[in-house]
């Protein structure tokens, strides 16, 4: 079977708040009412290890977040303790202690432009300033300034790749290929003219 133009794989984590907050088939709906679909879905609880090697960050990334912080915490009048790249760092361990406090749901959502599609659905990371429509945007209101003033991870419900090769990179981490199933539904032979046996009409 030729795979189609744009046709894409996306991770998506429905994380502990979403879970905890009974948001999951809220959330699976609007992926599913898009037309993307469910490739494989499993809830698991996330080790450590499997959480650090999906926020695999650089330097950089911990300086820029980092400053941030530092900015937050000046506006807050609350001191500034330690250089910004040990609180870009610090944001990856919250994150990590965050994800562990429940369940987690892993989803592969497979579709034309999927990563792109589910960062539109999924709205931008911070809640507080999502457009109302998406689901950070509908659904929370958390933002960064108030998860530092509190030293915790923004609570934002939902982690999605943010391009096809973070997609392919992030699903390894948490399925086997075994486990992402091969079909072709009704929508698919509707949007894109193909058989029941993934080939084009």
């Amino acid at each position: 079977m030729n795979k189609r133009p744009n046709q894409e794989r996306s991770l998506v984590l429905l994380k502990t708040d979403a879970v905890q907050r009974s948001l999951v088939g809220e959330i699976i709906k609007r992926f599913e009412r898009t037309g993307l679909k469910i490739s494989a879905m499993k809830m698991l609880e996330a080790t450590e290890a499997q959480l650090l090697e999906h926020y695999n960050k650089d330097d950089a990334w911990y300086e820029r977040k980092g400053q941030g912080i530092v900015n937050d915490l000046k506006d807050q009048g609350k001191p500034i303790e330690k250089e910004p790249i040990e609180y870009g760092k610090d944001i990856i361990r919250t994150v990590v202690t965050y994800m562990q406090v429940s369940p987690i749901v892993a989803l592969v959502l497979e579709g034309n432009k999927a990563a792109a599609v589910v960062t539109k659905i999924v709205g931008s990371t911070e809640p507080a300033t999502s457009d109302v429509g998406t689901i950070r945007g509908d659904y929370t209101v958390d933002s960064f300034a108030h998860s530092t003033y509190e030293n915790r991870a923004v609570r934002n419900l939902v982690h999605q790749s943010e391009s096809p090769e973070e997609a392919e990179r992030e699903i390894k981490i948490w399925f086997e290929e075994s486990e992402i199933m091969k079909y072709v539904t009704a929508q698919e032979r509707i949007m894109y003219d193909v058989n029941l046996d993934g080939t084009e009409e």
